[in-house]
C-alpha cells in the first residue's frame, strides 16, 4: 500500500491567520491510495479538469486508472471533481450518507420554489450514486469514523508496516488546528468534534488534514 497528496486544499476563511471573511474558494486537500488492486481517490476537491491534471502531474494516472472515490464528508469542498471518474466507485460513510439523504428530503418537503426544488433534486440523485462503504475499502484501508462537523464525517485509516497515516477530513482541517486543539467553526455536533479530534491523535502518526498538507501527529515528532 502506498498513498501521496495529489492537490493540497485551503479553507475559504482561516481564522488562525486572523481571516475575519470568506477569501478564496474553499476545497478539500486530494489523497491518493493504492492498495492492492484498489486505485483510490479521497476528497476529489478540485474541478474535475484541475484534479485530472493534478492527478497526472503527481501520479502520472489518468482518471480512468482510479477505481474508488471516497469523500469523508458530502460537502461540496470534498466533491467539486467527482465528474472525472464517472466509472469508479463512488463510497461515503453509511452514517453520513443516511443522514444527509435524509436532510435533503426535508428540505425538499419545505422547499418554496421550483428552482430550490430542482437544486435539492440534483443533490438527492448525486447521493444515491454513493454505496455505502465497507469498513475495509482495500487491504490496510480501513475506515475510521471521525463524527461530529458532519454526522457522518469518516476518515481513512493507512496501515503501514511501522506507522499509521490517517486521512482526517474535517476532523483536523489544518496543521494549525492540530496543532492548537482546536475545531473547524460551523460544525453539526461539537461534542463529537472534540471527541473525533482526540481520537484521531491518538491513533494517528501521520495525519492529512482536509485542508492542508500532510504532517507528523505533534505527539509523534520524535519518530
Amino acid at each position: 500500500m502506498d498513498y501521496r497528496i495529489v492537490s493540497i486544499g485551503a479553507l475559504s476563511r482561516h481564522e488562525h491567520w486572523s481571516e475575519k471573511e470568506a477569501l478564496r474558494t474553499p476545497h478539500a486537500t486530494t489523497t491518493l491510495v493504492r492498495s492492492g488492486d484498489a486505485v483510490i481517490i479521497v476528497d476529489p476537491g478540485l474541478p474535475p479538469q484541475v484534479i485530472t491534471a493534478r492527478l497526472k502531474e503527481r501520479s502520472g494516472l489518468d482518471p480512468s486508472a482510479v477505481t474508488a472515490v471516497f469523500l469523508t464528508n458530502f460537502r461540496p469542498a470534498h466533491r467539486w471533481g467527482l465528474q472525472a471518474f464517472p466509472k469508479a466507485a463512488w463510497y461515503i460513510s453509511e452514517m453520513e450518507r443516511e443522514a444527509i439523504g435524509t436532510g435533503l428530503v426535508e428540505q425538499f418537503q419545505r422547499a418554496s420554489s421550483d428552482e430550490q426544488r430542482e437544486a435539492l433534486q440534483e443533490e438527492i440523485a448525486l447521493l444515491k450514486r454513493f454505496k455505502a462503504a465497507p469498513d475495509r475499502i482495500a487491504p490496510q484501508v480501513d475506515l475510521f469514523p471521525l463524527p461530529g462537523f458532519t454526522p457522518g464525517t469518516c476518515g481513512l485509516l493507512l496501515s503501514l508496516a511501522n506507522s499509521t497515516t490517517l486521512v482526517a477530513g474535517d476532523a483536523i482541517p489544518t496543521i494549525e488546528h492540530l496543532e492548537r486543539g482546536t475545531l473547524l467553526p460551523g460544525g453539526y455536533d461539537a461534542d463529537q468534534s472534540r471527541e473525533s479530534f482526540l481520537e484521531a491523535i491518538e491513533i494517528a502518526d501521520i495525519i492529512i488534514p482536509g485542508h492542508d498538507n500532510i504532517t507528523l501527529n505533534p505527539s509523534r515528532r520524535t519518530l
